[in-house]
């Protein structure tokens, strides 16, 4: 399972850590994400497609994965519907698991 940032960056990083990525990055140029596991995200509207044939549409505060799983937002931290949280510093999220990821770009 793959955690996009609340908007393409929290998304991302979120979906991402949640695949099990460990000390990943991502570059972010207007609607796509690229991630230095080579897979890609874009966003249009409220959803954003993965590369990997992922989806996820943020209604509100919550973002709902394709694969059956939510996240919801309150302030800096990502709460997934399977217990796992990541919060967000900057440019770089930590996982509850201990994982981290960071994005950039514009």
């Amino acid at each position: 399972m793959k955690r996009v940032t609340i908007g393409v960056a929290t998304v991302g990083a979120s979906l991402m850590l949640a695949a099990g990525a460990q000390a990943q990055s991502c570059s972010t140029y207007g609607t796509q994400t690229y991630c230095s596991d080579g897979t890609s995200y874009s966003t249009y509207g409220n959803t954003t497609y993965g590369s990997d044939g992922s989806n996820y549409s943020t209604y509100g505060n919550t973002t709902y994965g394709s694969d059956g799983s939510n996240y919801s937002t309150y302030g800096n931290t990502t709460y997934g519907s399977d217990g796992s949280s990541y919060s967000t510093y900057g440019n770089t999220t930590y996982g509850s698991d201990g994982s981290s990821a960071s994005c950039y770009g514009n």
